[in-house]
Order: structure tokens, then C-alpha cells, then sequence
């Protein structure tokens, strides 16, 4: 297939129904209302069905029922609409269905505002909700990135009945580049044997998340774990660039933000600076081991985001205190340029 220019909003929609996936419901938020805007329009045109709610909170158990019946659903929200769906997304997690969420991040705490941000990185990867579970979280660094790991969460969530989430900022959702959809095979999933989706010939099923005899509810949450447990031995991903030698200065980065320090990277690269990346793609599960390995090449290591220092809890568990950590973010939309990080980098270096 040609490649079409696309705004990520509308890449993620289409890369969604090429999945398989026929049911959105949703509340519009900038800066992703291009995703129900272009889904209000696609979907029927594929037999599918467009629902705006009439909150999120509404959406997000909307979205909880229709998973329930086994069928492919997804909604998409920013920052504090993400907040909102928070309790139904425990709810999922505790009922293992699998769902897709969205989250394209502005600048917060509050309703802070619409411009890009990567503030959002605790709520994905600690607080999406009450309880001991955790989410899937993708996170894309570009356009085509985002689409295919949108089509990949569905595969995710229903090989672990468990939410899925692709994280990105606001740039990543309302820039447009090229994107292909390629055809791809279709993938090995178990049967959604726990649906309820009709009882003919076998017993009803149930899903819901109340276990009140403790010993059960300890023995579903074990259950739950065993499962993490291997969402983080399989499905850690992670990009390397320039590591393939020893470097002054490791940047650990994400998103939008890895992009900008590749721009820097090779800047520097030309006046005889070396300088690595480890880009995280899975935030959760992190890809400790690589930012590990990564960082015995480097005398220092630079943390970028657009936060005022999130991820970079995670770095200092993956060195263990071995190498020097230095952070450089930015907030409330304000995002970096490459010449902006190559100073910071020539100060630590």
C-alpha cells in the first residue's frame, strides 16, 4: 500500500480499524479530538460503531462492557480525561479484559495546558488506578510508529487480557507524516473462552473484579502477577543509536524528545563529541537491562523529558549508582530545540 500523509490523531484511528477494531467510544479533549473526529467519520463508513459519551467516565466503562463480550474496543482522552478513567481502567485490569487506550499528553498538573508534554509518564507506569495492577505502555516516536504500535496493542492486550496503552505527546498526535499499513499475519491469540458473549452449550460467564474472601482475592492478585511477570520478560522493547561503541555521554529519552536528541547526537557527532541514546519504547515494561548495558559505555548519563524529572526514577534503578545520572526537562509545552540540548550536553560532557 502507498504511504498517505496522515496526522498521528487520524494514523492511530486507521491503524486501530485495521486491527480489527470496529468500536470507539469516547469525549472529546485537546489535543486528541482528532481521533473521534476521524473516527466519527471512518467508522461507520467500515460497518463500525462511533459513540461520543457523554464524559469520560462514561466512555471508560462503556468500553469495559463491550470488552467484557469479547470484542475489540478502544477509547482516546488526554491528561486529565486519562484521570477520569482511571477507576474503570482498574476495573479492567482487575476483570482481565482487554482493552486499548490512547493517551496523547498535554501539560499539567490540572488542566494545565494543550500544549505537548511527557508529564504523564507516572500515570502510565505507576498511578493509573487503585489496586496491584499495572498497563501495558507504548510509547511512539513517530507517526508511523504510533500506527504500528497500535495495531500491536490489540495483540498485546488480548494475549494478556489487560489494558494497553500508547502514550505519546502532543506533537506526536497533531504532526503529519507519511504512514503505510502494511498487511500483517495474523497473530496466534487464545480463545476468549471468558467472554460473555452468549451461553449455548457451556455456562455462563462472568467478569467483574469483587472477590470478597481475601483468600481469593490474594490468589487472583498472585495470578495477576505471574502475568506481569511475563509481560516484563517478553514484550520489553527499546532503540539504540550511536551505542555501538564507548561514548562520553549516554541521553536516555522517549518520544518526541528522542527525536530531538538524534538531531543533537549528530550535531555533536561532527565536532568529535560521542554521544549514545537508549530510547525506551516500552515504559512499562522498562527495558532496564538495555539501559544497563548501554550505560557501561558511557562516562555520564543525561535523562531528557518533558517533565520535570519522571522517567528518570526508572535510569537510576537500571545503573544501580555506577555511572553519574544529570537530568534536563522542560514543562508546560515548552519543548526543547537541538541546539538547546547540544549546550546542555557540551555543559555535563
Amino acid at each position: 500500500m502507498a504511504k498517505k500523509l496522515m496526522k498521528g490523531c487520524e494514523a492511530l484511528g486507521e491503524a486501530a480499524i485495521r486491527a480489527g477494531c470496529l468500536h470507539f467510544f469516547g469525549y472529546p479533549i485537546t489535543p486528541q479530538t482528532e481521533v473521534p473526529e476521524y473516527l466519527s467519520r471512518r467508522l461507520p463508513e467500515v460497518g463500525g460503531v462511533y459513540l461520543q459519551a457523554e464524559s469520560e467516565v462514561a466512555a471508560s466503562n462503556m468500553i469495559y462492557g463491550c470488552a467484557a463480550a469479547g470484542v475489540r474496543v478502544f477509547t482516546s482522552s488526554s491528561s486529565p480525561g486519562i484521570s477520569l478513567m482511571s477507576e474503570a481502567v482498574s476495573y479492567m485490569a482487575g476483570s482481565e479484559v482487554p482493552v486499548v487506550l490512547i493517551n496523547i499528553v498535554r501539560g499539567g498538573p490540572g488542566l494545565g495546558g494543550i500544549l505537548p508534554a511527557q508529564s504523564d509518564y507516572w500515570q502510565a507506569t505507576r498511578g493509573m488506578g487503585h489496586g496491584d495492577f499495572r498497563i501495558i505502555a507504548m510509547a511512539p516516536s513517530t507517526v508511523q510508529e504510533a500506527a504500528d504500535l497500535m495495531m500491536d496493542a490489540f495483540d498485546l492486550a488480548d494475549r494478556y487480557r489487560n489494558p494497553v496503552m500508547i502514550i505519546g505527546d502532543g506533537i506526536i498526535g497533531q504532526m503529519m507524516e507519511p504512514v503505510e499499513f502494511k498487511d500483517r499475519p495474523k497473530a496466534d491469540l487464545p480463545p476468549k473462552t471468558w467472554a460473555t458473549s452468549g451461553a449455548k452449550g457451556r455456562p455462563g460467564n462472568k467478569v467483574h473484579s469483587l472477590f470478597l474472601d481475601p483468600v481469593k482475592l490474594e490468589n487472583h492478585n498472585i495470578k495477576l502477577k505471574k502475568k506481569y511477570d511475563e509481560v516484563e520478560k517478553n514484550e520489553q522493547r527499546w532503540e539504540l543509536y550511536h551505542c555501538d561503541r564507548h561514548y562520553d555521554l549516554l541521553i536516555v529519552a522517549y518520544g518526541t524528545t528522542a527525536r530531538i536528541c538524534k538531531t543533537s547526537i549528530d550535531s555533536l557527532e561532527q565536532e568529535g563529541m560521542r554521544v549514545g541514546l537508549v530510547r525506551p519504547i516500552s515504559l512499562y515494561p522498562y527495558p532496564y537491562k538495555a539501559v544497563a548495558e548501554a550505560s557501561q559505555k558511557a562516562k555520564k548519563v543525561l535523562v531528557i523529558e518533558l517533565s520535570m524529572g519522571q522517567m528518570i526514577e526508572d535510569v537510576r534503578l537500571a545503573i544501580e549508582g555506577k555511572v553519574p545520572i544529570h537530568f534536563y526537562g522542560r514543562s508546560g509545552g515548552m519543548v526543547p530545540s537541538p541546539e538547546e540540548l547540544c549546550e546542555q550536553i557540551k555543559k555535563i560532557i
